[in-house]
């Protein structure tokens, strides 16, 4: 997924013609690329511009757009491979400086990504009783988005699995989500003929204890982050941040520059210009 959005930021940029279908070809051929891979787990969702505000855009010879400076893109795609599925969708924008507009829904999605992720809860609370942290910032700012927030995934099995969801509704049997479940964390905003944003990484569920200044020690759980790709930092509007949220980030992009550059660096998959893009995609807001 590096060499991926290194390629397709540098395509578009540089006036390529560069399709919605070429864009998801170009995509599950950097995959092939990695071992144990036996296909995508899920057809892409590769859409531009208005077609990003379709929740689950399906890209068509009829529908296929090409990509522009001047529009967002979102990439929702995965693949199965034998020892595990992923799921992870980005949204990006090629232009130098994104509208404004865009920028601050980009920003609110991400807060809402963000206030999940790094949420701490107690054992036995369902993704019903978790779903409205995503939805908090966007809602503050008079935004909304009309689908589940978070799904299980299986290992080479199916992308989107129980028991657990994070949803809005309360759906049966509504499982408490446990250690080692696995589960995506994906808020979006949808503007009808205008735009589409989705931030998704898959999340794994770990058991912490937590010491207070006073009284007990108390069990609780947190997400640890398995998608390692970082997010479009120019489609942030860091005035809108919190320090916590700074953090958030800057310790993530960290992570993602610390267990992804070295196979980037050397060996099979060495490749120079997407070591160079990830240096500048993972350094710190600050």
């Amino acid at each position: 997924m590096a060499k991926f959005l290194c390629w397709i930021e540098a395509a578009v940029a540089g006036g390529e013609a560069v399709t919605e279908i070429s864009a998801a070809a170009k995509a599950e051929e950097f995959r092939a690329q990695q071992g144990r891979f036996a296909g995508l787990s899920f057809p892409t969702i590769s859409a531009s511009g208005p077609n990003g505000a379709i929740t689950h855009y399906g890209v068509s010879e009829e529908t296929s757009r090409a990509l522009t400076a001047d529009e967002m893109f979102l990439c929702d795609s995965g693949a199965q491979y034998l020892d595990g599925t992923t799921d992870v969708t980005r949204t990006i924008h090629f232009a130098a400086e994104p509208p404004a507009e865009q920028r601050r829904c980009f920003t609110r999605v991400m807060q809402g990504h963000i206030a999940l992720a790094d949420a701490r809860f107690v054992p036995g609370t369902t993704g019903f009783q978790l779903d409205v942290l995503a939805r908090q910032p966007l809602w503050r700012d008079g935004l909304a988005y009309a689908h589940g927030t978070g799904h299980g995934v299986g290992a080479y099995l199916g992308v989107h699995e129980g028991p657990h969801s994070i949803s809005f509704s309360q759906r049966p049997p509504d499982a408490a989500i446990e250690p080692g479940f696995t589960t995506s964390i994906e808020p979006g905003y949808y503007l009808e003929g205008r735009f589409g944003i989705r931030i998704e990484n898959i999340m794994l569920t770990v058991a912490e204890t937590l010491t207070p200044p006073a009284g007990p020690a108390l069990d609780v759980l947190r997400f640890e982050p398995l998608t390692l790709i970082p997010f479009q930092r120019r489609l942030l509007d860091t005035a809108l941040l919190a320090p916590h949220e700074v953090a958030y980030l800057d310790a993530y992009h960290a992570r993602v520059w610390r267990e992804v550059s070295p196979a980037l660096a050397a060996g099979p998959h060495a490749c120079a210009n997407t070591l160079d893009w990830l240096r500048e995609a993972t350094r710190p807001l600050a």
